[in-house]
Formats: C-alpha cells, sequence, structure tokens
C-alpha cells in the first residue's frame, strides 16, 4: 500500500537530526512540501538539502523552541513557504534527565510548552486548510516511572495525555491529533550510540530487553508517521502507538 502524501504542507519541530529528520524526509519522499526548525544552523542546511534533493518545497529556520515568540515567528514563516500549513509534527526535546530545577525546566519548556505553543500557532492555518493533523513525539518513558530520568517521563506522560485532550478539543475543527512513543531508537549522533561507549552496561540491559535484540531505527518511527497523518489514518485520532519492537512488553 503506497502512502502519497502529494500536495500536503509539512511543519516538523525539531526537524534536523534523528527522529525528527527521518521523519521530514519520509513526508518528502512521499512528496509533501517540507519545513524543518531546531537551533543548530549547520544540521538544518543539511537537512534541507536532502529534503530538496526528493524534489519538492523544502524550507528550514532556526527557531528556540522555547521562546514563545520565536516559535510564533517561525509557524508564520513555514506557512508562507509553504503555501499553508496541513500537517504539524511535534519533535523536539530538551531531554531534561536530572530531577532538579534545570530537568524540569527543560522538559516543561521545550516537550510540552514547545508543543501547545506550536498547536496554537498551527491550528489558524490547519483551519484554514479545511482540516488537518498535529502529530506529537512522545516515549515509552510516558508509561513507566523512571530513576534515570524523572522528569523526562513525567513529561512524555503530559504528551499522552494532551495528545487525548487536543483530540477533542479540535475535532470540531477537522484536525485529528495523534502521538507516537518510539522506544529506543539508535542514529549517529544520538543518545544511544553515545551510550556505547559512555555506559555499555546500560546500553546492553536495554539491548536485552528488545524482543527482536536491536534498538530501533528513526526511519522506522518516520514510515508510522507518515500513515498517521495520512488519509490511511483518517479516522485515527487520540491515540498514542508505541514503536519499539516489543520493547514494552518485556
Amino acid at each position: 500500500m503506497q502512502v502519497s502524501m502529494q500536495g500536503k504542507r509539512v511543519v516538523v519541530a525539531g526537524g534536523s537530526k534523528g527522529i525528527g529528520r527521518s521523519i521530514a524526509l519520509g513526508f518528502a519522499a512521499a512528496g509533501a512540501s517540507v519545513s524543518i526548525c531546531a537551533r543548530g544552523a549547520a544540521a538544518l542546511e543539511a537537512t534541507r538539502q536532502e529534503i530538496a534533493a526528493k524534489g519538492t518545497t523544502a524550507h528550514a529556520a532556526s527557531c528556540d523552541l522555547a521562546d514563545k515568540s520565536a516559535i510564533d515567528a517561525y509557524i508564520a514563516a513555514a506557512a508562507t513557504a509553504l503555501g499553508g500549513i496541513d500537517i504539524l509534527v511535534n519533535n523536539a526535546s530538551g531531554f531534561g534527565s536530572t530531577d532538579d530545577e534545570a530537568g524540569w525546566a527543560a522538559g516543561l519548556n521545550i516537550d510540552v510548552m514547545a508543543t501547545v505553543r506550536a498547536s496554537h500557532a498551527a491550528i489558524p492555518h490547519l483551519e484554514k486548510a479545511g482540516g488537518g493533523v498535529i502529530l506529537n513525539i512522545s516515549s515509552i518513558s510516558g508509561y513507566a516511572g523512571s530513576t534515570r530520568s524523572a522528569p523526562y517521563s513525567a513529561v512524555k506522560a503530559a504528551l499522552i495525555n494532551y495528545t487525548m485532550s487536543q483530540a477533542l478539543m479540535l475535532a470540531p475543527k477537522k484536525i485529528r491529533v495523534n502521538a507516537i512513543a518510539p522506544g529506543s531508537i539508535e542514529f549517529p549522533g544520538g543518545m544511544w550510540e553515545d551510550r556505547k561507549t559512555s555506559n555499555l552496561s546500560l546500553y546492553n540491559a536495554i539491548l536485552r530487553s528488545i524482543p527482536w535484540a536491536r534498538l530501533g531505527t528513526p526511519e522506522e518511527v518516520a514510515n508510522v508517521a507518515v500513515f498517521l497523518s495520512s488519509d490511511l489514518a483518517r479516522w485515527v485520532t487520540g491515540q498514542t502507538v508505541v514503536v519499539d519492537g516489543g520493547q514494552m512488553l518485556t
């Protein structure tokens, strides 16, 4: 079954690296025009060029997703560059791990409030398009407590709950809202690649916890993102789809 996103205009907040990059490229490969934002200019431009190489419109802009005014300006610029917005993907994370002010601030300001703010900024454009899709990227960490990263688990749980609330609030506007909860995903420059050298015992423990005996890839998350945002999933809203190779089952 082929998924076509031809004519769709997609914004990926946090789209220059890892899962966000793969989601952006997945939409572009399916024919969508794509805008991405993040803070690092070099990675943004590299990914923008990869998107453009798919033969579609590619827009990228630096944005501090902890700053409401920066988010508002970026969403407006993305809508102008793409000619509107049909799909918003909220992928950014502050990766707040320490149970202190800094850890909580990172998670609340970026994982939660960037999602809230980008959604609020994009909703008028989705309405103007006649409806659309919001996709929030959570984590399987949101389904359990954690001694290693309490703030991260808590904010990802909040995203799962907020996804349900958004789905209820936005249904009258013909906007579907879903989330993806990835498990442990490995990619160059990512956390789990780093753990291979900085904390091999943790890496191996995670590896043993996955029935398929490997970590996931960003492309495997991207495939689900494109499906959930397509008309094939037009009767799916308020759901969080776990993409973890069975990691939560063990």
